[in-house]
């Protein structure tokens, strides 16, 4: 088992709603990657497996509600002016 700590923590969507996650556990390769993720609303932490979650959406990176999670080429971006 590999333990990873997250500096900084990465803003996720879980099926529990948005949060933090703050740590990545890999327990090798016959299984998920498994997420420990601090919820918003309330705090609670959850350990949710790696096809359940989607990085929250950003303006500035070019990740809206719709793509959230999705790969973004620089080409898919709104140019700057």
């Amino acid at each position: 088992m590999i333990l990873k700590q997250l500096d900084p923590p990465l803003p996720l969507e879980t099926p529990h709603g948005r949060g933090l996650a703050y740590l990545v556990l890999d327990y090798g390769v016959e299984f998920h990657l498994f997420w420990i993720v601090f919820l918003d609303k309330d705090g609670s932490c959850w350990t949710v497996p790696n096809p359940d979650i989607r990085l929250q959406s950003n303006w500035t990176m070019g990740r809206t509600a719709g793509t959230a999670g999705a790969v973004n080429s620089p080409s898919k971006r709104r140019p700057r002016r």
